[in-house]
């Protein structure tokens, strides 16, 4: 479980608590309203389906629930794992390697690989590897900007609840028993909204787009050592290339080892 989202989002959750509870005689109920609640979260879900076809929306929860689950990125690994294929290759032959890339159970580097087993011109095969990560990247930033909208949508539905909490506390000004209720409404959406889209819609969206990037960096640095190994370079020479995608901390730290 990626536990930065979890706990940033109790952390924020706790915070606000602890804000509305400090003057130590309000009443957190008066925080909690089924009609706000209704407003925001049926009126975000009412426009996302206006605005996007169902094909983007039927995975969305399935992609959203990605920022809660952990992805180490490995990149050291990942250019033993290409050495070692790189070392087969040129012990043995490019059409031994598909052991060796089976076994670092990753469908991209396979795909490419293959494409190279079977002969293919190293300029298509960086020009088919590339396509599919365009596509990759699509799909993502896809995702990522309905989430972003609904961010939008959330606080533009706090003020629709605002507006009509006013508008019926407006029309009952003789009911003093209807101001409370319906003043609670016209404050605690815009709350609600406000929340939705700083502390769940905006910080997910942001936590995919960086799990995204990586994937993307990880992909090129794939594709990169699978052409490395076609074009019969040396382990010690694809190792050399392949480290200026580490970061500059992981290559010090290998340095001292």
């Amino acid at each position: 479980m990626e536990l930065t989202t979890a706990l940033g989002m109790v952390m924020g959750f706790a915070f606000i608590i602890i804000c509305i509870l400090w003057p130590g005689s309000v009443d957190i109920m008066a925080y909690v309203d089924p009609a706000s609640v209704f407003i925001v979260v049926g009126g975000v879900i009412a426009s996302t389906v206006v605005a996007y076809p169902l094909n983007t929306l039927k995975n969305l929860v399935k992609v959203m629930s990605k920022a809660f689950k952990a992805r180490k990125l490995d990149l050291p690994k990942d250019i033993d794992m290409i050495i070692d294929v790189a070392n087969v290759a040129r012990r043995e032959s490019i059409l031994a390697i598909e052991d060796s890339v089976k076994a670092m159970n990753d469908p991209f580097f396979l795909k490419g690989a293959m494409l190279v087993m079977d002969g293919i011109d190293p300029e298509l095969v960086r020009e088919v590897m590339e396509m599919e990560l365009s596509y990759i990247e699509s799909r993502h930033s896809g995702s990522q900007s309905v989430i972003l909208q609904m961010s939008s949508f959330s606080p533009a539905y706090g003020m629709i609840g605002t507006l009509v909490g006013l508008i019926n506390m407006l029309g009952s000004l003789t009911d003093m028993d209807a101001l409370g209720p319906n003043m609670a409404i016209a404050l605690v959406t815009t709350f609600y909204g406000v929340i939705l889209a700083n502390l769940i819609f905006t910080p997910i969206a942001k936590k995919l787009k960086m799990m995204g990037d990586d994937e993307i960096l990880r992909s090129e640095l794939l594709l990169e050592g699978i052409l490395a190994i076609q074009a019969g370079e040396n382990p010690t020479l694809i190792r050399e290339r392949l480290n200026a995608f580490l970061p500059q901390s992981q290559l010090e730290k290998l340095k001292s080892k």
